[in-house]
């Protein structure tokens, strides 16, 4: 299988005469997570964070950059990153320098989703224009330009030119937030986060590219100190390249791509989360190769895998992690980029959130209740590209971590993850087969594989591969010699734990007249498992001459699986 190929597995590739569940098994790409195609408010990751509006992440959580690192001449110096990460500045302080600008208190909250819409596209399109004036740097080129723009569009009659009038006058008739009772610094964020609702609406955001935005908010990353200020102007692009529509002009805009990758390079959690976001959205558009392309310098990958083992903030994660899948579901986009990552560290750095996520504390864990999943999602992902399950079955950490995982004694702790687990490891045994003998007896994890029956009888693709690893176990346990002491351990073992699997096989009979490529692979290997435990039970019975519970329930064991073959 060519390095890049995505198609999703419950177990890998069939190979020889080993019958493998098909990779396409995992539903060919659908996900369980919510569309982070479409645009959001300047608010939404706020709402997740529980934080109000304009609350910024602490600087803390963000990754700090490797030694001798490049960042870019817009970084926020150390005493602004400081201030914007605790998200408190003190009001009234006058020798604050004019020039940094602080984050509002309030913002705007996103529309209701069946509002926004039609709210947004009522929005007087004079008023949108003056919103993007506002952000203009005063004596930049564009002043000049976008004055000339709309001296033109008077003289041509053109009816979007904008009036004069104050926008702090036009609030309460837009619906949008009133703007008298703040700042200068603070109404120019609130006018970002304001566009940043509006370029949900493809009209808006139609109106906004036709009136010079991509090239105010470019001069805005280039020269802004304020980092949330940068933040908003990313998530601007990020809803502005949300419309299929528009992205080929957005990305035509020269430097556009270059100074966006640059902000990869900041030390702040909220434009990082950005960023991602907007490469996410992008990376699903039909501009995906040449964005692509201007990630693949080492020093690029580099600092994104930096970020990715570094960050303990659970919105950025989200957006990164989201980025990274959307990487391996862009078919053109994974082929360019997988070997680079791999060589770079890939599996290493996803292997590190994982043991981190899971050595947390329970309160930890607690606040965090969904990193664990989401983590785990993405590997599922990454294990069904055959050249990264190759790379993660030569490393014994990971495989140490999930056997360990499968083995967990408290099942309705991690009944969530135990599909995922199950998953992974298919995937990675699939291509790693030299591992099955080094697992095959640890009778704590082939219980914990028992145990797991029960916690996916509806999810097919977990099922799939939990058979397809009992299978490949038992059947590797059947071809060595089990010494007496060996034997009894997996005879007590099938006898007190036979019961998962009698209620198992009879909740999913499958359907002879209608029987699927899967159900063939499964029928196969719940036939493998069945012949392996009639044969250490035929043998442990005739090793025996005493009687008694325990050669009564290996006898019963033994009948219901001779019944089942046959």
């Amino acid at each position: 299988m060519a390095a890049g190929d995505t198609g999703a597995a419950a177990g890998g590739a069939g190979k020889d005469d080993e019958p493998e569940p098909p990779r396409e098994l995992d539903a060919a790409g659908e996900r369980t997570t919510p569309d982070h195609h479409a645009p959001v408010s300047p608010g939404a990751s706020e709402e997740k964070e529980g934080a109000s509006g304009a609350a910024e992440a602490g600087q803390d959580d963000a990754p700090e950059p490797e030694e001798g690192g490049d960042t870019t001449e817009d970084d926020v110096d150390e005493e602004d990153e400081e201030a914007e990460g605790d998200g408190e500045e003190e009001e009234g302080d006058e020798d604050e320098d004019e020039d940094e600008e602080d984050a509002p208190m309030d913002l705007p909250f996103a529309p209701a989703e069946e509002e926004s819409l039609e709210e947004t596209t009522a929005v007087d399109p004079s008023y949108t224009i003056s919103l993007i004036r506002q952000l203009i740097r005063k004596g930049s080129s564009l002043e000049k330009e976008f004055s000339d723009k709309h001296r033109v569009n008077s003289d041509d009659g053109d009816s979007m030119q904008p009036d004069n009038t104050d926008p702090s006058e036009k609030s309460d008739k837009q619906g949008l937030p009133e703007e008298r009772s703040v700042s200068p610094k603070d109404q120019l964020v609130e006018c970002g986060c304001i566009l940043q609702d509006l370029a949900a609406s493809t009209p808006q955001a139609e109106l906004m590219i036709n009136n010079l935005v991509i090239e105010v908010l470019l001069d805005n990353l280039h020269t802004a100190k304020s980092s949330r200020m940068k933040g908003i102007c990313l998530g601007i692009m990020g809803n502005l390249v949300c419309h299929e529509s528009l992205v080929a002009a957005i990305s035509s805009k020269k430097g556009l791509i270059a100074t966006v990758v640059e902000q990869l390079f900041l030390n702040d959690v909220k434009c990082l989360s950005e960023a991602f976001r907007l490469f996410a959205a992008i990376l699903r558009s039909s501009a995906s190769v040449s964005w692509a392309q201007a990630l693949l310098p080492d020093e690029i990958l580099s600092r994104i895998l930096l970020i990715v083992g570094k960050t303990d903030n659970c919105t950025l994660l989200e957006k990164i992690i989201d980025f990274l899948s959307t990487v391996i579901d862009n078919r053109d986009v994974i082929a360019m980029l997988i070997q680079p990552l791999l060589k770079l560290g890939l599996v290493d750095r996803v292997i590190g959130l994982l043991t981190n996520e899971i050595e947390r504390s329970p309160d930890e864990k607690l606040d965090r209740s969904g990193s664990l999943d989401l983590i785990l999602h993405f590997m599922e992902e990454l294990s069904a590209i055959h050249c990264v399950s190759k790379a993660m079955s030569s490393n014994d950490r990971l495989i140490k971590v999930l056997v360990n995982m499968i083995k967990w004694p408290d099942k309705v702790e991690v009944a969530s993850y135990c599909a995922s687990v199950v998953i992974v490891m298919s995937n990675i045994l699939t291509d790693g087969k030299h591992l099955v003998p080094k697992i095959s007896h640890d009778l704590p994890f082939l219980e914990g594989l028992l145990e797991v029956l029960p916690e996916v009888p509806d999810d097919d693709q977990a099922r799939y591969a939990l058979w397809s690893i009992l299978s490949l176990i038992l059947a590797q346990v059947q071809g060595t010699e089990l010494n007496s002491s060996s034997l009894d351990q997996f005879a007590s073992l099938f006898s007190g734990k036979f019961g998962l699997i009698k209620d198992d096989l009879e909740s999913q009979v499958i359907d002879e007249e209608k029987l699927t490529p899967e159900d063939a692979l499964l029928k196969e290997w719940t036939s493998r498992c069945l012949m392996a435990i009639s044969f250490f039970m035929e043998r442990w019975i005739k090793v025996k001459s005493s009687t008694g519970d325990s050669i009564n329930n290996a006898q019963e064991v033994l009948s219901y699986c001779q019944k089942a073959l046959h």
